[in-house]
C-alpha cells in the first residue's frame, strides 16, 4: 500500500458519526483531510507559502468552498458544462469558514495561505456547510502551518422544542431556530443564522449547546494532530520591528490621538486630523530619505497608537469617537415613496450610514433559479446589496458584488424573509435592492431597516416590521474591563473586539451574525450584549414607525396585479393548448403573462398583468376553458355548424352541444334553413349531459311559453 491513512471518528451521540481521514488523498498539500458523514464527503486542503512577500503586513488568507456537480450525479448547466465561478451559496460557506479561521492565525504570520474545500460526494439530506469548518481546521491540524486552533463549526437547530446538532435538510423545514456556530475548545468566535422571533435566553441556550459539540470536535482533532506527528509548527519571521521607533511614536503622538478621538468629530474630519498628526511625525522625525521599511513600520505603529487610544477612551471615560454614550443610537431619519416609479422605496439614515432601497414586484417567471450541485430550485424572494466606493468617499473600480456584498445581503435577506407573508398569501416574486449611499458602521443593518420600510411602502403584508443593530465590544484582558457598544461606527468595528449584528421584531430575534476577534468572551457578556441590542432594536423600530407603521392597504396603482387560479388537473393541457398555442394566444390578445404548473394534482395558474382589464380578460378565458358545463346553467354560445336536425353550439372553448331542432322554439320548425347562421351567438340552457359527455341544449327553455287560445264555439 502506497499510503498510510489515519482515521478518527466523532460520535454525535445519536447513532450518527463524522469520520476524519488523512494520509490518503492530496498528500503534496501542507495538510489535507477527507471529512465524511453518511454519503457526504468533503476534501479539504491547505497550503501556505514558505515565506511572506515583501511589504505584506497582514495575513493573505483565501478560503474557497466549491461543490463538484458529480458529487450529486449532475452535469453543470451553461455552455461550458463545467464548474465555473463560485455561486453565492458557495461564497457564503467560504465566508463562514474564513471568519472562523482568520482570528486564530498568529498576528505576525503573513505568508500567502490558501484553504480549499471541495464537496466530492453528497447525501441529499446531509448538509455540507456545517462540515466545512471542521474539514478546514482538520487540514490545518495535520499540517505544520502555525494556527491557534483547532476550531469546528456545527449547525444547531431547534426542532419540535429540541436542540439538535447538524440536523438533516428535511428536518430543518420545521426548525424555529437555525444557527451555524464556530469556535475553539474555549470560545465561540462566529455565529450566523436565523430564527422565528425567539427570545435572547433561547439564543444563549442554543450557543451553549453548540459549543459543547464543538469542544468534542476539537478534542478529536488534537488527537489526530498527535497521531500524524504535526505538533511542531514551522518557524517563521514575517515582521520587521523597531522598538525604539515604536516608543518614539507613542511618546510623540498618543496624547494628540487621544484628544482627537475624544473630540466627537465626524469620520471625515477625524481621519484628516489623524493623518495630519501621522504625517507631521514622519516629516519631522524620519524625513524624505526614510526607507520603505521604516515608513511602513511608522504607519503600523501609528495605527497601534490609534487602537490603544480609542479603546482606552471608551474603557476609561465611557466616551466614544462621536461623543455618544455606549448605549446611545445615532440620530435616525427615514422616508418612504422616495422613488415615484418604483413599486416601493425607502431611504433610511442612521448617523453617517444611509441606504436607498427599492422593491419590485414580479410574477412567477421572475423567480430566481438556483442551480447548485447541492441546492437547486427557485426562490421568489431576492435581496441584492450594493456597496459603491463613493459611500465611503473612496475611488475604486466597480467590479460587481464581492464576497462582502454577498454576505451582507444574505444577512438582510434572512432577516426580512422571516416576516414575509406565506406563499399562499403572497403571489409575487419580490426583489429588494439596497444601495448604500453613505457608510460609517453597519450598512447591512440599515438595509434591514430600509428594506422593511420599502416593503411596507409597496403594500407587502409583513407579519411585523424588522430592525437591526450592530453591537461592538472593547475589552482589556489585564484589568477585566469591558464596554458593550450599541450601533457601532466603522472605526469601532475595525478597532474593537466584536461585531455582533442582531435583527428582530418587537416579538423577538429573527437573525444574527457575530464575529469575535478575541479569546474569552463569556456567556454573561453575550447575554448583556443581546439585552442591550434589544433596547437598541426597539428604539430603531419606534423611529421607523414614525414614517410608516403598517403596510399600505393596497399596492401602488402602477404595481402589477396577480391572480392565482386553481383548476382541475385535466384542464392543464386545454389551457396550454397544442404546442402552447392557446396560452400564447391568450397572452398575446390580453397582454397578461400566464404561468401554469401542477401542484398536488391540481393546476395552479398565475395571471400577471399591469392592468385590471388585462387580468379580467385572461382570467375569464381561463375559467371558460377550465370550467365544467353545469346542467341548468345558461350560456351564450356560438353556432359552429348547422345540420338538418339542429345546430351545434359552442358554449365553452372546445365544448359543443347539440341544439336539436325541436328545442329551438315552442312552435314546430320543419327545416333548419334560415334559422341560424354559422358564427351567430345564441343563448341556450344546458338540459343534460349524457354518459358519453354529450351536451343537450335548449333555446326553447328560455323562451316564454305562448298563451293558449280557445277556439270559438260553433253556433
Amino acid at each position: 500500500m502506497s499510503y498510510n491513512a489515519i482515521k478518527k471518528v466523532i460520535d454525535l451521540g445519536d447513532g450518527r458519526t463524522i469520520e476524519i481521514e488523512t494520509g490518503k488523498l492530496a498528500k503534496q498539500a501542507d495538510g489535507s483531510v477527507v471529512v465524511k458523514m453518511g454519503a457526504t464527503m468533503l476534501l479539504a486542503t491547505v497550503v501556505s507559502a514558505p515565506e511572506a512577500k515583501e511589504g505584506i503586513d497582514f495575513l493573505p488568507l483565501s478560503v474557497d468552498y466549491q461543490e463538484k456537480y458529480a458529487a450529486t450525479g449532475r452535469i453543470p448547466g451553461g455552455f461550458l458544462r463545467r464548474e465555473a465561478r463560485l455561486s453565492d451559496y458557495e461564497i457564503l460557506i467560504s465566508r463562514l469558514v474564513d471568519r472562523a479561521l482568520r482570528p486564530l492565525f498568529p498576528e505576525d504570520y503573513h505568508a500567502d495561505t490558501q484553504v480549499m474545500i471541495s464537496l466530492i460526494s453528497a447525501d441529499k439530506d446531509i448538509m455540507p456547510d456545517a462540515l466545512a469548518g471542521l474539514a478546514a481546521s482538520a487540514a490545518l491540524s495535520v499540517s505544520d502551518i502555525p494556527f491557534n486552533g483547532p476550531i469546528s463549526e456545527v449547525r444547531v437547530a431547534k426542532i419540535d422544542g429540541q436542540l439538535i446538532i447538524n440536523p438533516t435538510l428535511s428536518q430543518l423545514a420545521n426548525a424555529t431556530l437555525e444557527f451555524i456556530v464556530a469556535g475553539s475548545e474555549n470560545d465561540i468566535n462566529m455565529v450566523e443564522g436565523e430564527c422565528k422571533e425567539i427570545q435572547e435566553e433561547e439564543m444563549v441556550e442554543a450557543l451553549k449547546f453548540a459549543h459543547a459539540a464543538i469542544k468534542d470536535h476539537c478534542r478529536i482533532q488534537k488527537e489526530l494532530t498527535q497521531e500524524v506527528g504535526k505538533t511542531e509548527k514551522r518557524v517563521y519571521s514575517h515582521e520587521h520591528s523597531n522598538e525604539e521607533l515604536k516608543q518614539q511614536i507613542y511618546a510623540a503622538t498618543y496624547d494628540k490621538v487621544y484628544e482627537i478621538a475624544g473630540s466627537g468629530s465626524s469620520k471625515h474630519d477625524r481621519h484628516l486630523k489623524l493623518r495630519e498628526v501621522r504625517d507631521m511625525f514622519i516629516g519631522a522625525n524620519l524625513g524624505v530619505d526614510a526607507d520603505a521599511v521604516t515608513l511602513s513600520l511608522a504607519k503600523k505603529y501609528f495605527h497601534d497608537v490609534e487602537y490603544d487610544a480609542v479603546r482606552n477612551l471608551i474603557l476609561d471615560e465611557g466616551k466614544r469617537l462621536d461623543g455618544r454614550e455606549t448605549t446611545q443610537i445615532r440620530p435616525i431619519w427615514s422616508e418612504i415613496d422616495y422613488l415615484p416609479a418604483a413599486h416601493g422605496s425607502a431611504v433610511f439614515t442612521r448617523g453617517e450610514t444611509q441606504a436607498l432601497t427599492s422593491v419590485t414586484l414580479g410574477g412567477k417567471d421572475d423567480e430566481q433559479m438556483i442551480d447548485g450541485a447541492f441546492i437547486n430550485g427557485y426562490s421568489k424572494f431576492i435581496l441584492h446589496y450594493n456597496f459603491p466606493a463613493f459611500s465611503t468617499g473612496e475611488v475604486r473600480p466597480n467590479r460587481g458584488p464581492g464576497r462582502r456584498e454577498v454576505g451582507h445581503g444574505n444577512l438582510a435577506m434572512r432577516s426580512l424573509r422571516q416576516v414575509l407573508p406565506p406563499d399562499d398569501e403572497n403571489p409575487y416574486t419580490i426583489r429588494v435592492v439596497s444601495d448604500i449611499l453613505e457608510s460609517n458602521g453597519s450598512s447591512s443593518m440599515a438595509t434591514v431597516c430600509a428594506g422593511t420600510l420599502a416593503l411596507m411602502d409597496a403594500g407587502v403584508k409583513l407579519k411585523a416590521p424588522v430592525s437591526g443593530i450592530a453591537m461592538g465590544l472593547i475589552t482589556d484582558e489585564k484589568t477585566g474591563k469591558y464596554a458593550i457598544l450599541s450601533d457601532i461606527l466603522g472605526d469601532e468595528d475595525h478597532l474593537g473586539d466584536m461585531d455582533f449584528k442582531v435583527t428582530g421584531t418587537v416579538n423577538g430575534i429573527v437573525a444574527c451574525q457575530m464575529d469575535l476577534k478575541i479569546n474569552g468572551l463569556s456567556y454573561e457578556v453575550v447575554a448583556k450584549a443581546l439585552a442591550q441590542a434589544k433596547e437598541g432594536r426597539l428604539h430603531i423600530l419606534n423611529e421607523m414607525s414614525k414614517t410608516i407603521s403598517q403596510p399600505r392597504e393596497d399596492y401602488k396603482p402602477f404595481a402589477p396585479r396577480i391572480v392565482t387560479l386553481k383548476i382541475d388537473k385535466e384542464f392543464i393541457g386545454a389551457v396550454i393548448g397544442p404546442g402552447g398555442k392557446i396560452i400564447q394566444e391568450m397572452q398575446r390578445e390580453t397582454g397578461a403573462t400566464i404561468s401554469i404548473e401542477e401542484v398536488n394534482n391540481q393546476g395552479i395558474v398565475q395571471v400577471f398583468a399591469d392592468s385590471k382589464d388585462a387580468i379580467d380578460a385572461a382570467v375569464g378565458r381561463i375559467r371558460a376553458i377550465a370550467s365544467k358545463p353545469e346542467v341548468g346553467e345558461v350560456y351564450e354560445g356560438k353556432v359552429r355548424s348547422i345540420m338538418p336536425f339542429g345546430a351545434f353550439v359552442e358554449i365553452m372553448p372546445g365544448k359543443d352541444g347539440l341544439l336539436h331542432i325541436s328545442e329551438i322554439d315552442h312552435r314546430r320548425i320543419e327545416t333548419m334553413d334560415g334559422v341560424f347562421e354559422v358564427g351567430e351567438m345564441v343563448k341556450v340552457k344546458l338540459l343534460d349531459v349524457d354518459k358519453q359527455g354529450k351536451l343537450k341544449l335548449s333555446r326553447k327553455a328560455l323562451l316564454p311559453k305562448p298563451e293558449k287560445t280557445n277556439a270559438p264555439k260553433s253556433e
